[in-house]
């Protein structure tokens, strides 16, 4: 019996069969319109500045208001995953329009968060604030997943309303029962930790027959809809191992994980980062 491929919108398809899956995974939200936060980055690739992150001084923020923490957090991962940081990514990734990035864009100069002199920047005081957020954020998708056994979609969701709640001493909770962790469970790095990162390649740069170890689902895959579900699902998650079994030009690639068939179209394949044997 020949093996079938899953793909991004969960159809079979046998291998050899002349019909094309219908679309794979990064490839579905073209066909069903614009998504959030994802399709304008470069490929991803690891910066030097990543290697080891920098060590977080203690921070006592005021009181923003959480629309302050969720564009510091935006503008940090947008950065993070090497799509550049204007008022366009930031309302895709926010699903908010052009004029409220404005205006909050405008608000956030004012209390000294960001730069904006073309590109927009985080001032020290909004990478700190930026940090926090987004190490909140990660040690609660540890938490959600790890040990109250969440999905990664729906772990994702809850940390966005827990990482603005936290306070330090749960914090320090987290990290003491979670075992101080350094990534989130799509590999994305902690703040705070003792992150080292690995010499990971995006998937679209492997060939047929080569072996691999997933590494990192970038945050710009979580902003996918229904992507997170599809990776988890397919086993295609941080520390699974797998091989690729087939490569087209464009970056498509099919792979083996688990005895499972999965199709990755081009803008998965450019972003998901592993490691190779």
């Amino acid at each position: 019996m020949i093996d079938p491929i899953r793909t991004w919108n969960g159809a079979i398809v046998p291998l050899g069969d002349s019909r094309r899956p219908t679309a794979s995974i990064g490839d579905a939200g073209h066909a069903r319109g614009p998504r959030r936060g994802v399709g304008h980055a470069r490929p991803y690739r690891t910066r030097e500045a990543d290697r080891r992150l920098r060590p977080m001084a203690p921070y006592k923020t005021p009181e923003y208001h959480p629309a302050f923490e969720e564009y510091c957090e935006a503008i940090f991962e947008l950065r993070e995953d090497d799509v550049d940081v204007i008022q366009a990514r930031i309302a895709e990734r926010l699903d908010v329009s052009r004029p409220a990035v404005s205006e909050m864009i405008h608000r956030m100069q004012d209390q000294g968060l960001v730069t904006a002199d073309g590109a927009i920047r985080l001032t020290a005081d909004g990478l700190d604030l930026a940090e926090r957020v987004v190490r909140r954020h990660r040690l609660a998708e540890r938490f959600l997943t790890d040990i109250l056994e969440l999905s990664w979609a729906e772990a994702h969701a809850e940390a966005g309303r827990w990482e603005h709640v936290i306070s330090d001493r749960v914090e320090a909770a987290l990290v003491r029962v979670l075992g101080a962790p350094t990534t989130c469970p799509h590999g994305n790095p902690i703040p705070g930790s003792d992150y080292r990162a690995p010499d990971a390649v995006p998937l679209e740069g492997l060939a047929v027959g080569d072996h691999f170890e997933v590494a990192r689902i970038p945050e710009e895959l979580e902003f996918a809809p229904g992507l997170l579900e599809f990776l988890e699902e397919s086993h295609l998650v941080p520390g699974s191992r797998g091989e690729v079994t087939s490569a087209s030009p464009d970056g498509t690639r099919t792979v083996e994980v688990d005895g499972q068939r999965v199709g990755i179209g081009t803008f998965a394949s450019t972003r998901i980062l592993v490691t190779t044997a």
